[in-house]
């Protein structure tokens, strides 16, 4: 069977499952007043009217998968698109080959809002983790808001930015140290994940330091003289398995997790290189750290009982996402009005992402979202790739866009929720407010179901209750 008819059988049964998964659905959020519903109308029909182009660059995208770096074609078809919609573009922006930057601005003066659009795709199994949806999810809500400033004649400035090795490499702190944020109000984007449909979360995100280890010894015989040798291999085994014993005395929340490579290996010789790959997560930034030198001494030590040597480089930093309240409270009251329910979770989920280097200096917003997937066919799986190209994804994705434009909108037009959003005003706002209406309401949730999704707690039998967030400095 072809690629193309397995895909399109996939695709076809993640249709009948989502048909079947929503009788089970918790009951749906109501939106309450929303701030300039005639704005949000203006957003919807430029939306709706582009959604089929947007749906074939999301395609074109996920048709095309590269990895972190190396996103050339995903570089020229965003920034093509971008030029002919009307924005400014910058491509290989601040010397990243495949970084881009379009920009629109209407008036003088105004507000700027940051979007992201993720490109890369993982190695051999594609867009297991839907970067083509937020690909057009950072487009949708770029192009919503030009609508919005031309349309109503609003002063401001939309920057989307095309950023590059989320996946590997943490592009956008390389952007961040180059000054490519330097610019923005808030910023926004929006990552697809599995579990109940037609739900989305703000919660935070681990953590991460990756770690790079090369141990080095002497070759030899293994069998003729093999106490000539100093094996490298044996260092690194004596590592990972010190870091696999370590886990029983971590904190449930960290992680550690890691894998041995090496070159030119034989059975009958001694090897005299090895390496370890390794990354440390855990809910803070500062826990992270404590973590990562427990785990060096791991190595370090195996190096020691070995009588080899051993190079450490500290690889990528990724910061916890730290999701800013008000406006998580924002996106949540418009994207109820299109019957989606804002789950939020206690604590940081298992992944990570650059984008949580963003949150540490601009405002920022990443919502998670959950698209249709087979059973078990979470962010990373083959499942996972077939399910990031169908029309169920793509609308999921299309009515998160206009709920982050809407809020983008209201950092530009509304003095007061800027202030605070912005964090002028927000000692006094440690929370997201609760809605009034009996809408939503403080509680807790209990487990984790998927990379996005956890249990919902329900109070008086049918009224869901969740956390809205946690303020950046309880992170």
């Amino acid at each position: 069977m072809s690629e193309d008819l397995q895909a399109g059988s996939h695709t076809s049964k993640i249709s009948e499952y989502a048909s079947h998964s929503l009788d089970i659905l918790p009951p749906q959020y109501t939106a309450e007043e929303i701030y300039r519903p005639d704005v949000l109308e203006t957003i919807e029909q430029a939306l709706d009217r582009l959604s089929p182009a947007l749906r074939d660059l999301s395609l074109k995208i996920h048709s095309h998968p590269e990895i972190s770096f190396e996103e050339k074609y995903a570089h020229d078809t965003l920034t093509e698109f971008m030029e002919s919609s009307g924005f400014k573009v910058t491509r290989h922006y601040l010397g990243l080959e495949t970084a881009w930057r379009a920009e629109f601005k209407h008036g003088t003066g105004g507000r700027v809002i940051g979007v992201n659009s993720e490109m890369d795709a993982l190695p051999g199994i594609g867009h297991a983790c839907g970067h083509n949806l937020i690909a057009i999810v950072g487009v949708a809500i770029s192009l919503g808001l030009k609508a919005v400033l031309t349309k109503h004649d609003i002063p401001g400035k939309i920057v989307l930015l095309g950023t590059p090795g989320e996946e590997s490499g943490a592009g956008k702190a390389i952007l961040i140290e180059r000054g490519g944020y330097k610019d923005m109000d808030v910023c926004l984007m929006a990552h697809p994940g599995a579990g109940p449909l037609n739900c989305t979360g703000t919660g935070p995100c681990k953590a991460t330091q990756s770690i790079f280890v090369d141990y080095r010894g002497q070759t030899a015989h293994a069998s003729a003289a093999p106490w000539e040798g100093k094996n490298a291999l044996d260092a690194a085994v004596i590592g990972y398995s010190s870091m696999a014993a370590l886990r029983q005395q971590i904190e449930p929340t960290h992680r550690a997790h890691a894998i041995i490579k090496g070159e030119n290996w034989a059975y009958n010789i001694i090897p005299d290189n090895a390496k370890i790959e390794a990354c440390v997560r855990a809910p803070t930034w500062k826990e992270a750290q404590v973590l990562k030198d427990r785990v060096l001494k791991c190595f370090t030590a195996a190096a020691d009982a070995t009588d080899t040597t051993c190079t450490v480089t500290l690889g990528e930093s990724l910061f916890d996402l730290k999701q800013n309240p008000l406006l998580a409270s924002e996106y949540s009251n418009i994207i109820a009005k299109y019957g989606i329910k804002t789950i939020y979770m206690e604590g940081a989920i298992g992944g990570s992402t650059d984008f949580g280097n963003v949150t540490y200096v601009v405002p920022g917003l990443h919502p998670a979202y959950t698209i249709p997937t087979l059973p078990n066919g979470k962010n990373h799986t083959k499942a996972f790739t077939d399910a990031a190209r169908t029309e169920e994804a793509h609308n999921m994705s299309i009515s998160v866009a206009k709920a982050l434009a809407h809020t983008g909108f209201h950092v530009i037009d509304d003095d007061a929720f800027y202030s605070q959003s912005t964090g002028k005003d927000q000692t006094a706002h440690p929370q997201a407010t609760v809605r009034t209406k009996t809408k939503f309401a403080h509680g807790f949730t209990d487990s984790v179901l998927s990379y996005l999704c956890v249990v919902i707690i329900t109070t008086n039998g049918n009224q869901p209750s969740c956390v809205i967030s946690r303020h950046p400095d309880q992170a």
